[in-house]
Formats: structure tokens, sequence, C-alpha cells
């Protein structure tokens, strides 16, 4: 097997395993809080990264330079896991895991922003279509479940900051430091949250400590979603970000189906049409950035 194709190995196992990951969350539905559960499965995920990180880099491996930026992605993490975590909650994965796929747009647009990349007319394009499939997805689901029907929409925003964030510390720690980091001030924030909500919110009122059951799953969760990540860090050493980045659509046929047959949700017709339009618009940007990359190779 060639480097390339190890790579795009790798990749298409990390990203089979994210959904699977947010089954288990969605299982959890009722039996504990939202934000507790996303404040146990990061506590758990920061404490084994942190055993991890002392063991290859010791000491010197938590120092750390500009340390307000990873409060800032260990925020944006923060907002764009407790808004997935209470929207799988709620409405069915596959339609949660579909408006989540804005993502790639929205980064490209916050590239342009704040990183003062060049925006072009493709980029416009595929944000409008994506917005447009947004939309398409929303309106049974707003009426459905209401407003909190937009969560999944909050979390991609959220995790749009974060990959800019992750751009501008990119250079100054080790996977191993920048992961720990991360789920570190995460966890830090899902704690916060939790707390607040068990006093100020009825229905994140933590009524007693969790069963064991919801403590293994929470720890599978850390464990395969840290794993899934390693191995998209090892993916992109093997092969280029281009040929990794249209296999993030296999999550949607993984989270259709395990929304369909696991969790018995039913196929909505007018959600397929939003998903199909948010997969072509990603598409769309794809192939426009493999085309701008090989004429500057040119």
């Amino acid at each position: 097997m060639g480097k390339s194709a190890g790579g795009i190995t790798l990749a298409l196992v990390a990203f089979s395993g994210f959904p699977l990951g947010d089954a288990v969350i969605k299982s959890m539905a009722g039996d504990w809080p939202a934000p507790a559960v996303a404040a146990l499965r990061f506590s758990i995920g920061a404490f084994a990264l942190a055993i991890l990180l002392f063991w290859k880099e010791g000491r010197q491996g938590f120092h750390v330079g500009r340390p307000m930026l990873h409060v800032a992605r260990g925020f944006a993490l923060f907002v764009g896991t407790i808004t997935f975590f209470s929207a799988i909650y709620i409405m069915p994965l596959a339609d949660a895991v579909a408006i989540s796929f804005i993502n790639p747009i929205l980064t490209a647009l916050f590239s342009g922003w704040f990183l003062k990349e060049k925006m072009r007319t493709t980029t416009w394009v595929a944000t409008l279509v994506a917005f447009g499939g947004v939309l398409i997805m929303l309106r049974p689901n707003v009426a459905a479940f209401g407003w909190v029907a937009v969560l999944p929409l909050f979390s991609a925003v959220a995790m749009s900051a974060l990959l800019i964030l992750n751009r501008m510390v990119s250079t100054q720690r080790s996977i191993f430091a920048a992961q720990f980091y991360i789920a570190f001030w995460a966890a830090m924030f899902l704690i916060i949250a939790t707390v607040a909500g068990h006093w100020f919110v009825p229905v994140m009122t933590i009524a007693s400590a969790p069963d064991w059951d919801v403590i293994l799953r929470c720890m599978l969760v850390a464990l395969t979603a840290t794993g899934c990540h390693f191995l998209l860090y090892m993916a992109t050493m093997r092969t280029t970000a281009a040929a990794i980045a249209p296999i993030v659509y296999i999550q949607l046929l993984i989270a259709t189906a395990i929304s369909v047959f696991v969790f018995g949700d039913p196929i909505d017709r007018t959600a397929m049409v939003g998903g199909a339009l948010i997969i072509a618009s990603g598409l769309l940007l794809w192939r426009s950035e493999r085309k701008a990359a090989t004429v500057l190779e040119a």
C-alpha cells in the first residue's frame, strides 16, 4: 500500500469512527444531562492526555506560549460540543450531522475574514448553496422541535472558529500538547456550565451521580474520539488535505444508517434534499481548492 493510499485509509477509519461516538452520546439521552455528559467525556479525555503528554515530553510539555489562544480554543470546543450534544439528544442523528457539515464552508469564510486569505467566487457560490441546504433541512426540524433545532448550526460555527484558532497555534506545540490543552479548557468550561445548569436550568438538573454504564460510555467516546483525531493527524502526514477532505462525507452515510436502523428515525425527504445541497457545496469547494493547489504547484 502506497503512502498516499495509507493516509486515505487512516482518514476513512477516523471519519467512520466519529458518528459511532455520536451514536453512543445519543444513547445517553435521558440518562444524564447533555452538559454533564460532555463535561465527563472531556474530563476523562483531558486526564488521559495529560498522562500521555507527561510520558512523551515530561514537565516541559505543559509549558505553553500565548495561553489565551488555547483558552479560546477550549471555549470554541466547549460551545461546539455542548450545542451538538444537545442537538443529538433531541433530533435525528443524521439531520444534526448533515447540518454540521456546513463547517468547511464557514471555515472558508472565516479564513477570509480573520486570516485575510483571498475569497474566490467559488467559495461564495458554495456558501450560498450550503446555507440553502441548511435552511431546507431546518424547516421541518424547526416545526418539529422548535428553534432548538438550530443547535447543530451553532455547533458548526463554533467548530469553524476552532479550526481558525488551531491554525493560529499550529506551529507552537506538539500534537500531544495541542490535544491536551484544548481538552483541558473545554472540560473546565463544560464543568462550569454543568454546575450553572444544575442550579438554574431545570432540564439540566443532575438528580444523581452517573450510573456505571454512563461513565463507561463516556470513557468509550473519549477513547474513540481521541483515537480518531490522532488517526487524522497521521493521515495528513501521509497524504494531502485535499485528498482527505471528501472522505468526511462518509460520516453522513454512517450517521444516517445508525439514525434509521438503531434509533428508528424516519428518513425525511426534504431533509435529504438539504443534506445533498450541503454535500454538493462541500465537494464544489474541495474541487476548487484542489484546482487552485494544482495551479500553484505548476
